[in-house]
């Protein structure tokens, strides 16, 4: 039998209200607590009385990037390292899956690979046992990190990914996230290519939320075994919510983040309905929502 879809969800007007019922919290970065650009105040000030509070903090992240460079883009955008016990990222996930090879897929790779991605995600080629070429047919699997221009749509990656499809290329996808809202504006993720790529029938790996292996590091990583007593903040019902509810630890979920355009406030009555259809629609129900993450 089904769980009962709930005809309202809590709304907060901060994370102060059932900060007691938590001792570990997964914090999402971006639509969370930055837009790409710049940090968000609010997000900032609730992360610090998190902290002041006592709680473990594990900042969870599908950034295609290892989890230093994400430290580091975290710093300069206003969110200092010591605000978090821990940085765990997809890209960090999917490049040690690269240089271990433990997993047979990873097993099964051959020794060229292409990449797709911007050029802030090269660091993903350090350090690893692989020959990166420059040409798709030279290849024997691609690294997907993300797209190439802002810009760009999906079938924009035809060139590539149709010559790939007919040699069987397998894919490794470093952020399962569709899109992104930069400063205001929404751009693909290496997510959408990635699905994209297996529509046309593609063997794609994923790693990142709502993918349970980063789940696992993660609750190692907060050190609480009562999943009960930890809350994912997110703003995404596809992974975010989705991961956390996987994974056995409550969700927050963030309506002012990749959902906005489906959410305009969620003060009115009208704005629940929304909210609960949303969910609906994920079939993905958090404990708990607001607008932006505050304390």
């Amino acid at each position: 039998m089904s769980a009962a879809i709930p005809k309202t969800i809590p709304l907060l007007s901060g994370v102060s209200e059932i900060v007691d019922n938590y001792d570990g919290f997964v914090i999402d970065l971006w639509g969370v607590m930055h837009d790409g650009l710049e940090a968000f105040p609010e997000a900032v000030i609730a992360l610090k009385n998190l902290r002041a509070a006592g709680k473990r903090i594990v900042i969870l992240s599908n950034a295609p990037r290892r989890a230093e460079s994400v430290a580091a883009r975290n710093e300069e955008l206003g969110i200092a390292r010591d605000l978090a016990d821990a940085v765990l990222s997809s890209g960090e996930v999917t490049w040690r899956n690269l240089k271990e090879r433990t997993l047979p897929f990873y097993q099964e790779l051959g020794p060229k690979a292409y990449l797709i991605g911007p050029s802030r995600d090269l660091g993903m080629k350090e350090g690893l046992d692989f020959q990166f070429v420059e040409q798709v047919d030279e290849a024997d699997f691609i690294l997907l990190t993300g797209i190439w221009d802002p810009q760009d749509t999906v079938e924009q990656y035809d060139s590539v990914l149709k010559p790939a499809l007919k040699r069987n290329l397998p894919m490794v996808c470093a952020n399962p996230d569709l899109e992104v809202i930069r400063g205001g504006k929404r751009e693909l993720c290496a997510g959408s290519v990635g699905h994209y790529y297996e529509d046309m029938g593609g063997k794609v790996q994923y790693h990142g939320k709502p993918y349970q292996d980063i789940y696992r590091e993660c609750m190692q990583l907060v050190g609480i075994e009562d999943g009960s007593r930890v809350l994912a903040v997110g703003d995404s019902l596809r992974t975010d919510i989705a991961g956390a509810n996987t994974a056995g630890i409550h969700g927050l979920f963030i309506a002012g983040g990749i959902h906005s355009e489906d959410l305009h406030g969620l003060n009115a009555p009208t704005d629940m309905i929304k909210l609960v259809g949303l969910c609906q629609r994920y079939e993905q129900y958090p404990v708990a929502a607001m607008p932006i993450f505050k304390w």
